[in-house]
């Protein structure tokens, strides 16, 4: 398949910044660790936890009643909501304009196909039908599965016509393949960082990946090589660690005997000795817990993320079978398929003996295109028929006329009428 680089959208003034008050000085070449040598991996590289991003700056004005005016410490991280995008510098990475740490992402446009797909081919169409041999065995299962029927009728009775309405499923299925780009950052653990120091980063479309299966969905993320950067952690600014979003930086939470204050049944609490605060186990009063954004480390790592998303698009159309038959029976049984055919691109069917199929399959082919061909690279299409078989059974029984509906490869039986039950069934 021909793939080629992914159409470019607007230059962006920059990436993103970091919110004030505090910008570390950024170097793009970054010394790399000892072990250099070695390919650079990231492994087990994975977003900031969204409870770790929120400041522990807190308002005396919202601290509980018990905690002492004065006594909240300030946090030295600033407000972050997800993942920071490096400086403008490094805003003119070519296939990647216009990214961003909101965790929109970027959609990119698929490479160009072919225009041309292969001519319909003939097909010479064998619809199976029922034998009375089959339509007698269906009645008399149908029959016994019920405890209250006799199978009489299933023995006796005389056929008068079997009348086929086949109904056809046409399915077609467009598996696609889309590409979507975002700036991530992870906890820096010494590993080696991929920068442009080793190379030009690649166009999107033109990173290889392995498709997991056709017709299924899935998704699968990776870095994209050669966009990765070290920056000062901007949660707790390279000190490693933050306040205590426990006890908001006192070291001691409300006792939870005397719900802070100090007096149980008008005594002096015995948990908390009339102090009102009991020491913080978080924290173990320390005031301080490990920064969650780093990881206690100072540093974080911020990549461009590519995410691919793999998705089976499905039309399906069940043609009329003109018969008093419950069509929501059908989803109780199988079908036979009798048409499968598989490239990637189809041409619509011409000569199924059913209109209404050939031109839901040119209908089904001309919206997938419409609708996927712009924004997700095709990879494969399958359109199949699918027989599902009706037959309508007239039979004489002792005189009288009744008549069952046999559908499915199951050869499920339907019948309001059937002629040997007790009054204290119901037909299903």
């Amino acid at each position: 398949m021909d793939e080629r680089g992914g159409l470019r959208a607007p230059n962006m003034a920059n990436y993103g910044a970091m919110a004030p008050p505090y910008e570390p000085p950024y170097e793009p070449n970054y010394p790399m660790p000892p072990d250099s040598g070695r390919a650079p991996l990231l492994p087990g590289l994975s977003n900031y936890p969204e409870k770790s991003m929120t400041s522990a700056i807190m308002n005396p004005a919202q601290a509980p009643a018990f905690v002492p005016e004065g006594a909240f410490l300030t946090n030295p991280a600033v407000i972050i909501d997800g993942p920071t995008a490096p400086p403008s510098a490094w805003a003119t990475i070519p296939g990647y304009e216009g990214m961003s740490g909101d965790h929109g992402g970027k959609l990119l446009p698929p490479p160009p196909i072919p225009d041309t797909v292969p001519a319909p081919e003939c097909t010479n169409w064998l619809i199976p039908s029922i034998s009375e041999d089959d339509a007698r065995s269906a009645l008399m299962e149908f029959s016994n599965s019920k405890c209250c029927y006799g199978s009489s009728p299933a023995k006796e009775m005389d056929f008068r016509e079997l009348q086929p309405f086949n109904t056809y499923r046409y399915r077609l299925e467009t598996f696609t393949e889309s590409r979507g780009c975002n700036w991530v950052t992870a906890p820096y653990s010494g590993q080696g960082v991929d920068s442009s120091a080793f190379g030009v980063p690649p166009q999107p479309w033109d990173i290889p990946i392995q498709i997991p299966a056709l017709f299924k969905d899935g998704e699968s993320k990776m870095p994209v090589p050669h966009t990765s950067s070290l920056k000062t952690c901007p949660q707790c600014l390279g000190t490693c660690r933050t306040v205590c979003k426990k006890c908001h930086g006192t070291g001691g939470v409300r006792c939870w005997v005397c719900n802070g204050t100090g007096n149980k049944f008008e005594k002096a609490c015995h948990h908390c000795r009339g102090q009102g605060t009991e020491r913080c186990t978080t924290c173990n009063s320390s005031k301080y817990v490990k920064c969650e954004g780093c990881s206690g480390r100072g540093q974080i790592l911020n990549f461009i993320e590519l995410t691919v998303t793999w998705k089976n698009h499905v039309y399906e159309f069940v043609a009329d079978h003109n018969s008093d038959f419950p069509t929501e029976l059908f989803k109780k049984v199988n079908g036979e398929k009798i048409f499968v055919d598989e490239n990637l691109l189809l041409s619509p069917l011409v000569a199924f003996p059913v209109p209404s199929i050939n031109q839901s399959s040119q209908f089904a082919l001309q919206q997938h295109r419409t609708q996927f061909f712009s924004t997700s690279r095709v990879l494969r299409q399958r359109h199949s028929i699918q027989l599902l078989p009706l037959t309508k059974v007239e039979y004489l029984w002792r005189g009288k006329n009744y008549n069952y509906f046999v559908y499915g490869q199951e050869n499920k039986v339907y019948t309001d009428n059937y002629p040997q039950k007790c009054c204290c069934c119901v037909v299903m």
